[in-house]
């Protein structure tokens, strides 16, 4: 079994790491700009991921990006990719409840009490936070950010990048666009665009994101 490399070190990457050690997976240690002075999972700091030596490791071990922002996930595990032959680990805690046909990407994090129904389809690099409900063939682009108690009726799309709030209810069939950001407790019964905040219920835009 091969240990696992965590990508920043703050309160996203402790529910990545909870979650790795769930599976019963190995943490070899972290990579951060600086050494974290709470580590409350007694990781070995291995310095900035970008040292020649840890992409050395990297390639010899799993990683995975631990970073909450979308933006910064995204920008972290391409830079990484460049130099690195190995796509990130993706963790699935044993509490999740996967369908038949359901396809998760690289690098994805699957928290507990996370249901995902038939023939899903999850990209690269999303976080499924606490039981969050992504209902069958529904669409989640690569980066996006689904947090706790969500709920996506079935054939929901989500464009890249997107961040969709805490226990948002989204209607069935309804598309929802890249770098969008869902408040807390939103409905959202309509399209949206790209690129825009909606809150409120029944969801409406608030602002633009561009």
């Amino acid at each position: 079994m091969k240990s696992i490399i965590i990508i920043g070190y703050s309160g996203h990457a402790y529910v990545v790491c909870d979650v790795l050690l769930n599976q019963g997976k190995l943490i070899y240690g972290y990579c951060d700009i600086k050494e974290q002075e709470s580590n409350p999972f007694n990781l070995l700091y291995l310095g900035s991921e970008e040292a020649v030596e840890n992409q050395a490791l990297f390639q010899q071990k799993g990683w995975i990006v631990g970073i909450g922002d979308n933006h910064i996930r995204k920008k972290v595990t391409h830079k990484i990719l460049k130099s690195v032959d190995l796509q990130p680990s993706t963790a699935v805690h044993r509490s999740v409840a996967i369908g038949t046909g359901v396809i998760i990407g690289a690098g994805s994090l699957l928290a507990p009490q996370v249901s995902v129904n038939a023939l899903a389809k999850i990209g690269d690099g999303v976080i499924c936070n606490t039981g969050s409900i992504i209902e069958h063939e529904c669409q989640i682009d690569d980066f996006v950010h689904i947090a706790p108690g969500a709920v996506l009726a079935g054939s929901v799309s989500v464009g890249a990048s997107s961040f969709i709030g805490a226990n948002t209810v989204v209607k069935q069939g309804v598309n929802i666009g890249a770098n969008v950001i869902v408040g807390a407790g939103t409905v959202i019964i309509n399209d949206i665009p790209d690129n825009v905040t909606v809150v409120g219920n029944p969801g409406r835009i608030i602002q633009s994101n561009a």
